[in-house]
């Protein structure tokens, strides 16, 4: 039986004919300790079937050590959507419910090799020249999330030195109490800086300029 119901196959199916380039979803899981792990390789394969230009690769987080430690996998399900290289595009937790939407919309500008961020905002991040982790917390079933996460990957797709999750809280609650993440989307940058809610594109890449020229201030005074 699969995951997506006949109509979103059909649905996804017609968004792909507009991919370009190929695309590779890199599957980490196991199949103890991990709720839902088996669940997340099904949808991995699923997604990946629906298009000639989507590939997938599983490995066991354990077991597969060398790989995980390349991806700097840390957690699992994880699903890294990748193209001609790693993009840092990474997603910790199924992409289901609202999450769904991210995943295709990260397929997509990954085949393209592009996104619709305005000139401004890929100036700005491209003055970005240390490295910055974006982790985005989200539920499943919280409708403004998703937008925060496909902006956290776009920047990502644009910068080498930006790296973005979205991270499931429901399926990794010591994050969630190792953060305080009260509400969702919260949205984490490099540990230390944050903001709650899906902001406008201008007002996100300001919050993730702002980090890093506080992160920046600070290695300099070091």
């Amino acid at each position: 039986m699969t995951l997506l119901k006949d109509e979103v196959q059909n649905e996804v199916r017609e968004r792909f004919k507009k991919l370009t380039g190929q695309v590779r979803l890199v599957n980490f899981t196991q199949k103890i300790e991990c709720h839902y792990c088996e669940e997340t390789r099904r949808l991995t394969e699923e997604i990946a079937s629906l298009s000639p230009k989507i590939s997938s690769r599983i490995y066991n987080f354990a077991l597969d050590k060398e790989v995980s430690q390349q991806y700097k996998i840390d957690k699992i399900p994880a699903l890294v959507v990748e193209g001609e290289r790693n993009y840092g595009i990474r997603f910790f937790g199924i992409p289901g419910g609202y999450e769904f939407n991210s995943l295709i919309s990260a397929i997509y500008d990954v085949s393209r090799k592009a996104t619709d961020l305005s000139l401004e905002s890929k100036d700005k991040i491209g003055k970005i020249d240390r490295p910055i982790h974006i982790q985005v917390f989200v539920t499943l079933t919280c409708p403004y999330c998703p937008s925060a996460v496909t902006m956290a990957h776009k920047l990502a797709l644009e910068s080498e030195h930006i790296t973005s999750d979205m991270v499931e809280s429901a399926e990794f609650p010591h994050l969630v109490n190792k953060y305080g993440v009260m509400g969702v989307p919260k949205v984490l940058i490099n540990e230390e800086f944050g903001f709650e809610g899906a902001l406008p594109e201008s007002s996100f890449v300001d919050e993730v300029m702002r980090a890093y020229k506080s992160t920046k201030e600070a290695k300099d005074k070091s």
